[in-house]
């Protein structure tokens, strides 16, 4: 039967056109050609990414038990509690209608006052009450961002251990000689596996957390980056996905630390080191990105191996991906900018700048007219986890 199936015309097709040669790989270079490397080298397959998916799966229970034992204690030593919101009244109709859409419209609402013989203004109240009582609590943000503070601290950490020693880091032009018959170390595996690993693992964990606001754009994100990730290490492109992979790390690492200290209620530490995460954001995806990842992506192999398909698919995402990176940096300069003068970060309807509730990397003491940003400021900022990293 799979044989059958293996030979009908419509499938063999679309393998082909999936697996096009002439797609992935430069001229006279066929799947076969990696398919037997030379004795001690080893060359990518993609059968290899299957071992992200069980990993994945470790990853999401390891960070059930680090968010348990170690991220919840760190949350009760700081003094953050799990505080339990407000029910909402108990209203059959209202819950209904909540499940479909959490912010009726003035049409609804006049419809639900009738209704219900409430008033209009009692039936805000009452989503609003129902809406913030779906949001996550602070404690359980914190442990969040500690999870991931700790995953990018660490994978950024083994990253430039890796790369330190390896020779593309000094001279990019290496990413390119001998391509694609280049050999992947245990190091640049594991780099790889674990990246994927963890965004497999953030995607399916979506579907379990308290839904967000933005629940369907970081799924398609998390998505983007996986097929990224996938795409990269198939055609052999593993060394200019590492650099790309540790440039976005980088910024992260400061992003959830002010997070941390936003939730902790260290105002001036948040401040301090959003401003820092802003400095390492700029540098990382302003200067080196463009004129040093791209510029080799781009310029360098068209020169050692020659444009074909699949090169003109990565430099075009590179270059999207470069433009998202301008529009992001003009909202965390705003937002630096104001947390300099002014003094402080503002608060902001979202729950961080990944997932969004209530507050991002945000002010919790005192609140002056003149002083606090606009909700609104932060609110553009709200999706940069991808950091987003869309590696």
């Amino acid at each position: 039967m799979s044989a059958n199936f293996a030979r009908s015309p419509m499938t063999s097709v679309a393998s082909a056109w999936i697996w096009s040669e002439r797609f992935w790989f430069p001229e006279n270079v066929t799947w076969a050609d990696l398919e037997q490397p030379p004795p001690g080298v080893s060359y990518p397959q993609l059968g290899h990414l299957l071992f992200a998916l069980p990993l994945a799966v470790g990853v999401f229970l390891l960070r059930l038990l680090y968010e348990r034992l170690v991220a919840r204690p760190c949350a009760l030593l700081l003094h953050i509690q799990a505080a339990e919101p407000r029910q909402a009244q108990p209203n059959d109709v209202l819950e209904k209608v909540y499940r479909s859409k959490t912010c009726p419209d003035s049409k609804q609402l006049e419809g639900l006052s009738k209704q219900l013989d409430w008033e209009v203004r009692k039936i805000q109240r009452w989503f609003r009450i129902r809406r913030n009582q779906d949001r996550p609590s602070m404690q359980k943000k914190f442990c969040e961002s500690m999870w991931r503070f700790t995953f990018y601290l660490g994978i950024f950490i083994y990253a430039i251990s890796d790369l330190w020693v390896s020779p593309w880091l000094w001279d990019v032009r290496q990413c390119w000689h001998k391509y694609p018959f280049q050999h992947v170390s245990q190091g640049q595996f594991n780099y790889y596996i674990a990246e994927l690993a963890f965004y497999c693992s953030l995607m399916f964990s979506q579907f379990i957390d308290i839904k967000r606001k933005d629940f369907i754009i970081m799924l398609v994100h998390h998505l983007a980056t996986i097929l990224l990730i996938t795409f990269s290490y198939t055609n052999n492109m593993i060394r200019a996905g590492t650099l790309v992979m540790c440039l976005h790390d980088a910024s992260d690492i400061f992003l959830e630390a002010a997070k941390l200290a936003n939730y902790a209620k260290y105002q001036r530490l948040c401040d301090g080191l959003f401003v820092v995460f802003s400095l390492s954001f700029f540098f990382t995806r302003l200067v080196f990105f463009p004129f040093w990842v791209i510029y080799t992506v781009l310029f360098d192999s068209w020169e050692i191996i020659g444009p074909y398909r699949a090169w003109w698919l990565l430099n075009g995402l590179l270059l999207v991906l470069q433009t998202l990176h301008i529009i992001w940096f003009y909202l965390i300069a705003r937002i630096a900018i104001k947390a300099i003068f002014k003094g402080k970060v503002s608060k902001d309807e979202r729950s961080d700048v990944e997932s969004s509730s209530d507050e991002d990397v945000s002010s919790t003491t005192k609140k002056t007219s003149n002083q606090t940003l606009k909700p609104k400021d932060v609110n553009q900022v709200a999706n940069l986890n991808g950091d987003a990293h869309d590696h």
